[in-house]
């Protein structure tokens, strides 16, 4: 994985949630209910945090170690498996299709996410330095 990989996954992430975001608040407000909106947004919240997340460690991190790996994995997979689990499950019943099956797709993804974290956490518990 290269520093140019990781910026351009932030950038994709950061993007692809502001136009989500867009979608969400204006075009898909007047189509699903509040309930599927709130859990939309969440998604998309949860993809900007991490978009920054990701950036900022594609500028700062030498991206050398297994542990800075694993956090930037577990953080860009657990992204587009937690939002895109969200977005799939917000808009199925509007698109009339049964995507139940994404149901244990959000909570692998956040299990990804916790992961990238745990694995940032250990990385600074070791003493290493940005």
């Amino acid at each position: 994985m290269t520093k140019q990989i990781v910026l351009v996954i932030a950038a994709f992430y950061g993007l692809a949630s502001v136009v989500l975001g867009a979608l969400g608040s204006h075009a898909l407000s007047n189509v699903l209910s509040p309930e599927k909106i709130s859990s939309f947004e969440v998604g998309v919240r949860y993809q900007m945090y991490h978009a920054l997340a990701l950036l900022v460690l594609g500028l700062l991190l030498p991206l050398s170690t297994s542990l800075e790996k694993t956090a930037v994995w577990g953080m860009a997979i657990g992204t587009l498996l937690f939002s895109g689990s969200i977005y799939l499950l917000s808009l199925a019943e509007y698109w009339k299709v049964n995507l139940k099956f994404l149901g244990p797709v959000t909570p692998l993804g956040g299990l990804f996410l916790i992961a990238g974290w745990g694995a940032l956490l250990l990385f600074f518990a070791r003493g290493n330095r940005i």
